[in-house]
């Protein structure tokens, strides 16, 4: 089973077809996609190379890691797990919220 890269330091001109060619020099691309900032539709400077196996993802940490590209230096390494976030919910944990005006004495 290959291995999920996280690949950041991104210039905001990449694409996901970009990211497949360049690690596509140290093996077999599963997927490469550019995170895409949902309100903008713009490039977050990140994204995300699935490998074919363990040493394709072995040789493209090795071979893209610390490489300039675009004029910026690329970081590269395996991707942890996404956290979790909590999701839903939030807010002022049920409170009525609202109020002000003026005070009466």
């Amino acid at each position: 089973m290959g291995k999920k890269l996280y690949c950041g330091n991104l210039s905001y001109n990449v694409a996901s077809s970009d990211l497949e060619q360049m690690f596509g020099e140290y093996g077999t691309v599963k997927s490469a996609e550019v995170v895409m900032d949902r309100d903008t539709g713009r490039s977050k400077g990140f994204g995300f190379v699935e490998m074919q196996s363990d040493q394709d993802a072995d040789a493209a940490i090795a071979g893209v890691n610390g490489k300039e590209h675009d004029g910026r230096t690329l970081t590269v390494n395996e991707a942890r797990p996404r956290e979790n976030r909590g999701g839903g919910g939030g807010g002022r944990g049920g409170y009525g919220g609202g109020g002000g005006g003026k005070r009466r004495y």
